[in-house]
């Protein structure tokens, strides 16, 4: 599953309908990324997110894609929320399963790393200093 919208992240309801479809697994690894509540600018009031969505979402649906030719994954998800967030919300959620808990391991970290490095996504962080655009 991936979704990109600018709807806040239930990220216990998420595990709980992950759980549900990821049946016979042996693991399931979630993280969820929160917005910081301090960057490099200063203390963050508000994150704002944007993205393409044709680009952004065949960047993260290939990369997905790429997970399951590298562990056998069961199930996977991507949830990552775009718009303005405040500190503390969820931005990102994801999600692996798999038969052993190494794979689910290094699928969900394979997918942080790409959604962190090269998703594309325009960030701009509101700090009591001004605005900056993010790269």
């Amino acid at each position: 599953m991936l979704l990109i919208s600018h709807d806040p992240i239930d990220a216990a309801a998420l595990v709980k309908a992950f759980e549900e479809k990821a049946t016979g697994a042996g693991g399931i690894v979630t993280f969820s990324g929160l917005v910081r509540p301090q960057s490099k600018t200063g203390n963050v009031e508000t994150l704002f997110l944007q993205a393409y969505p044709t680009m952004t979402e065949r960047g993260i649906e290939t990369a997905m894609s790429t997970a399951r030719k590298r562990w056998p994954v069961t199930e996977l998800c991507v949830v990552h929320r775009t718009g303005e967030m405040k500190p503390g919300d969820t931005i990102v959620f994801v999600a692996a399963a798999s038969a052993q808990r190494r794979a689910a391991f290094e699928a969900a970290d394979f997918l942080m790393d790409y959604l962190k490095t090269e998703a594309v996504f325009w960030k701009r962080e509101d700090t009591e200093q001004g605005t900056v655009w993010i790269e």
